[in-house]
């Protein structure tokens, strides 16, 4: 893969993976940061969704979409799917011959960042709640701090059939939220820890300020993802140049020309269906 001339000339792509096609808004993240960097994306959507299954079957899914994202030349790994990032990154990193992002700790470093009480609320599916993660990486950073965390479940299918906007969006929403402010009335940041997620940010931000009666700081992996790409390849955020290829696989394509603009944000041009 080649950039253009007008680009710095990258001879290997970043390599993202996800459970499914939530981990694109990852990849149009990057590409915003970084829009002449070649891209290879693995959604393993034949065995979506992560978030229901245990953590030894996540970790040995994950070692496998990494094996075929370094096994094709990657100079970086982000791990796009929160779940896999919970429950299997110290096994990702032993395994890889290259450097390898995760979702949890860019986002709790910038939850950090923002926040101005360190009292931070994190919402995400049922594995990445039970796995703690958003919590341990926020204590190591500020023992002081202060997090708590729900499951919000129904959040997944809403942006997956489009329902982001309107009265259903926005009940979800607010009920998700009304029970993780019940937990502190006081919190201030709102951690996104799904890819999902950011489709819903406009409902999720708004019910976070009418609930709290004050603006509530949200932040979303998968920006913060991008931000710990542009930080790892020591490249500017305004980077210049035409646009970097992107090359999708998927494990299997059911839906995927319906769903992968949704979160891509454009249509997708060209995709390949692979085994694992």
């Amino acid at each position: 893969m080649m950039v253009s001339a007008s680009a710095k000339t990258r001879q290997r792509p970043i390599g993202i993976f996800d459970s499914g096609v939530g981990g694109l808004t990852v990849v149009r993240a990057v590409r915003a940061a970084l829009p002449g960097q070649d891209i290879l994306y693995l959604g393993d959507t034949a065995r979506v969704p992560y978030g229901s299954k245990s953590p030894r079957t996540v970790e040995r899914y994950s070692l496998a979409c990494q094996r075929f994202l370094v096994d094709r030349g990657v100079e970086l790994l982000l791990v796009a799917c929160n779940t896999a990032s919970a429950n299997a990154l110290p096994a990702l990193a032993a395994a890889s011959t290259v450097p390898v992002i995760g979702a949890v700790e860019p986002g709790a470093e910038t939850a950090l960042r923002v926040s101005r009480s360190q009292r931070i609320g994190v919402i995400g599916t049922l594995a990445t709640v039970r796995s703690r993660a958003y919590e341990r990486a926020i204590a190591a950073r500020a023992p002081s701090a202060h997090v708590v965390a729900l499951p919000c479940p129904l959040l997944v299918p809403l942006a997956e059939e489009g329902w982001t906007h309107g009265p259903v969006a926005e009940l979800v929403a607010r009920r998700y939220l009304a029970e993780l402010f019940a937990l502190d009335r006081d919190l201030d940041t709102l951690l996104l820890g799904c890819t999902h997620y950011p489709l819903l940010a406009e409902e999720l931000t708004a019910a976070a300020a009418e609930l709290a009666g004050r603006p509530i700081a949200v932040v979303d992996s998968a920006s913060a993802m991008a931000a710990a790409a542009v930080r790892a390849l020591g490249e500017p955020a305004a980077a210049s140049g035409a646009g970097g290829a992107l090359g999708v696989f998927v494990t299997d394509a059911t839906r995927l020309d319906e769903l992968a603009p949704r979160f891509l944000g454009e249509a997708l041009t060209s995709f390949e269906v692979v085994d694992l």
